[in-house]
């Protein structure tokens, strides 16, 4: 897990756990999932009940604008809550039981920046182990103290999914942003001339509840879709160069990374090679066979960083 350091005034260095806080929200559990669950309620209920399944039955180009908002609006829900799902339930990735590293791992692996929480071995000054868990930590692992275990490369814990997005699910948790910043751009321009009528002087048909509930579901996808944007955005920026949320804080005044392998192998260790699993949360089962990183123990790097200290 990721530490930060802060100086007091007298000088003296606090480590604070940048993550700590989260513990807090392990109660929440399905509390967030019924957040969400209800917030894809009240847009549905704006779209499809109010505003465009009616507008089926108007015939002409309003039809055919409605049936079109409405097959986009359902395709990129589908999916938006087939990756939201993956995320929630597919775990993130464990250290396997007695689990040991290969002798390449031995020789390669050195992780300075937490050693004051996660100690190297003192045989070989290499081996990471976890202070936490008293067990070996795999290249690019990270213990969570929300979910109180080791995670395999580990980006952060979600509030949102109520799990930790590691090496098994981070896929999954890209596609959900992605559909989401797709479903809620698209709710925002379909409910915008219905936003734009509350503030003219024309009589807007609808009982009170229904425009409540239009003005409400477009504020709400428009605030989710302009924060998810900066999201996506930063992700797919670590996706190009092979790192995670915490790598990226703990490498960032590093020029150089062992694990970034250019942009075209830096997308196969996240979505694999085959293209006809890039936009769905899975993976053939010849991509898990032949890419090693997809499991989560096992990273290529360049030989010249093998040793990298940063």
């Amino acid at each position: 897990m990721t530490n930060m350091k802060l100086v007091s005034r007298s000088g003296a260095v606090m480590a604070w756990n940048v993550f700590k806080f989260c513990t807090a929200l392990r109660g929440l559990g399905s509390i967030m999932i019924l957040l969400v669950l209800g917030v894809v309620g009240v847009t549905y209920y704006a779209v499809v009940i109010t505003n465009y399944g009616p507008g089926l039955a108007a015939g002409g180009l309003d039809s055919l604008i409605a049936f079109v908002v409405l097959i986009l609006f359902h395709l990129l829900l589908v999916m938006l809550l087939w990756s939201y799902f993956s995320v929630v339930f597919t775990d993130p990735g464990s250290v396997p039981p007695n689990w040991r590293t290969t002798l390449d791992e031995e020789r390669g692996d050195t992780d300075p920046l937490t050693s004051a929480e996660f100690p190297v071995d003192s045989e070989n000054g290499r081996i990471r182990i976890c202070r936490k868990c008293n067990n070996l930590k795999p290249p690019r692992c990270h213990h969570c103290s929300v979910c109180g275990r080791c995670v395999l490369k580990m980006d952060h814990h979600c509030v949102w999914v109520v799990n930790c997005v590691g090496a098994l699910n981070y896929k999954y948790f890209l596609l959900f942003l992605f559909y989401t910043f797709l479903e809620t751009t698209l709710v925002t321009l379909s409910l915008l001339q219905h936003f734009i009528a509350f503030f003219s002087d024309k009589e807007i048909p609808g009982t009170p509840g229904t425009l409540a509930t239009t003005f409400l579901a477009f504020v709400l996808n428009l605030a989710f879709a302009l924060s998810v944007m900066g999201f996506l955005i930063m992700h797919i920026s670590l996706v190009a160069a092979n790192t995670t949320t915490i790598e990226a804080y703990e490498k960032k005044t590093t020029p150089k990374w062992r694990y970034d392998l250019g942009r075209k192998r830096n997308f196969e260790q996240v979505f694999g090679m085959d293209k006809m699993y890039w936009f769905i949360p899975a993976y053939s089962e010849e991509d898990l066979r032949r890419i090693p990183a997809l499991q989560g123990l096992e990273y290529p790097s360049k030989p010249d960083l093998d040793a990298q200290e940063f």
